[in-house]
Formats: C-alpha cells, structure tokens, sequence
C-alpha cells in the first residue's frame, strides 16, 4: 500500500519536470526528449492502473501507447534530422 503512493508520487513528479522541459526546452532535441520520457510515465501509470484494479485492459493499452511513442519518437527524430519521412 505505502508503495503504491510512493510510486504514484514519483510518476506525477516525473511528469511535472517533463512537462516543464517541454514547454521550457531550449532546443528541439531536448523537447523531443521529454516527450519519449513522458509516453514513458504514462506507461508506468497504465501499469500502476492494471496493478492496482487488476484489470489486464490497463496493460493493453499500455503496449499500444509504447508502439505509437516509439513510432511518434522514430518520426519526430526524422523531421529533426531534416530528412523526409519516406527517406
């Protein structure tokens, strides 16, 4: 029980940084970062959820919001980069 707050306070901590560096983050990259980090967290709640009401719904959406971050990362890395998505 002392854990689960404990883990809840860690995430909606992590969550306040990423969201400051986003919207204060000098450069691009550094934005770009802090989006991968918070797709991240919110894959640490969606697990907290499915740990806490044991529900395995929390855990598919979880997997499904990790394969759309990583895409999202892999095409904000090539706009970054300057090339062209069907480079």
């Amino acid at each position: 029980m002392f854990y689960d707050v404990l883990f809840l306070l860690a995430l909606i901590a992590s969550v306040s940084m990423c969201i400051y560096r986003i919207g204060i983050g000098p450069t691009p990259p550094d934005r770009s970062v802090a989006i991968d980090v918070l797709g991240t967290v919110m894959v640490g709640f969606c697990v907290l959820s499915a740990l806490k009401t044991g529900n395995d719904f929390y855990l598919d959406v979880a997997l499904a919001w990790t394969l759309i971050s990583f895409i999202g990362g892999l095409s904000l890395a090539k706009f970054l980069e300057g090339r062209r998505f069907d480079e």
